[in-house]
């Protein structure tokens, strides 16, 4: 059991796995191509099996060592969940599941460490995110109704509903033709339209979607200060273990002085 464990939480064999990863996916996108798949299937299938093998082997040794502690920790059931679907059979009824194959390439977010870290972040950026986000659809909903209200009868197309504002307001959030497309046409017919979408665009393009920036780069840095903080808990704890085995030392160093005085 200890070997085993060595192995899998060996440096090399994370390696290992991150490589057999990177060609899995490669090979999976490869499958894509008829003409490649018509030429090279059969090779592409047995490094596909092979890997799925790994995969395999890989998950139930990490089973075998930690038991029901694997089950503890998020990133071993995710690799679980993952490893599982690609073992059904993608044959019949279950064709559809090859597709599935790709999310094997997921895996890296859970074997990169630097890969782990952003998504802690996400996680626990979350609450900020929804945050932001009910700000960004109250933003969203109040200025769909005014457009539709203003505009709505000149342009039914862009806003002539509600949700057709709300969609071409995401348009013109995200820059994709939002001058020549359709704010400068508005604006043939209400020549101050201006007024409302310059405003809109510095509050949702430069001002709310920067906030999910600035929630995620906060995230990254609470992380690396919980990291730098088990350091220096670690540091601690190494000086104390130390400053023991020196009084340990030399309490054994009196006795063995005292020994041979008495002798």
């Amino acid at each position: 059991m200890t070997i085993i464990k060595n192995i899998i939480e060996n440096k090399y064999f994370v390696t290992f796995i991150t490589i057999v990863i990177i060609v899995n996916a490669i090979t999976l996108g490869l499958e894509t191509s008829k003409n490649i798949k018509a030429e090279y299937g059969i090779y592409l299938s047995l490094i596909d099996t092979i890997a799925l093998t790994i995969f395999t082997i890989e998950l139930l040794a990490k089973i075998t060592v930690y038991k029901f502690r694997f089950f503890r920790d998020g990133w071993n059931i995710f690799d679980f969940i993952i490893v599982v679907v690609s073992l059904i059979p993608t044959s019949g009824p279950f064709s559809v599941l090859r597709a599935f194959r790709i999310f094997r390439t997921l895996r890296l977010l859970s074997v990169v460490p630097s890969m782990k870290r952003i998504i802690q972040a996400i996680f626990i950026s979350i609450p900020g995110i929804l945050s932001v986000g009910t700000i960004i659809i109250l933003i969203f909903y109040i200025s769909s109704v005014l457009t539709t209200t203003f505009f709505g009868d000149k342009f039914y197309e862009w806003f002539g509903t509600v949700g057709n504002s709300m969609y071409t307001l995401f348009q013109i959030m995200t820059l994709e033709s939002w001058s020549m497309g359709i704010v400068r046409p508005v604006m043939k017919e209400f020549p101050l339209a201006w007024l409302f979408f310059v405003p809109f665009i510095l509050v949702t393009t430069f001002a709310v979607l920067n906030l999910f920036i600035g929630i995620i780069v906060d995230a990254m840095q609470q992380i690396a200060n919980d990291g730098d903080t088990e350091v220096k808990l670690t540091e601690k704890d190494l000086h104390k273990k130390l400053i023991n085995i020196e009084k340990q030392l030399k309490e054994i160093t009196k006795t063995l002085e005292n020994k041979n005085n008495g002798l």
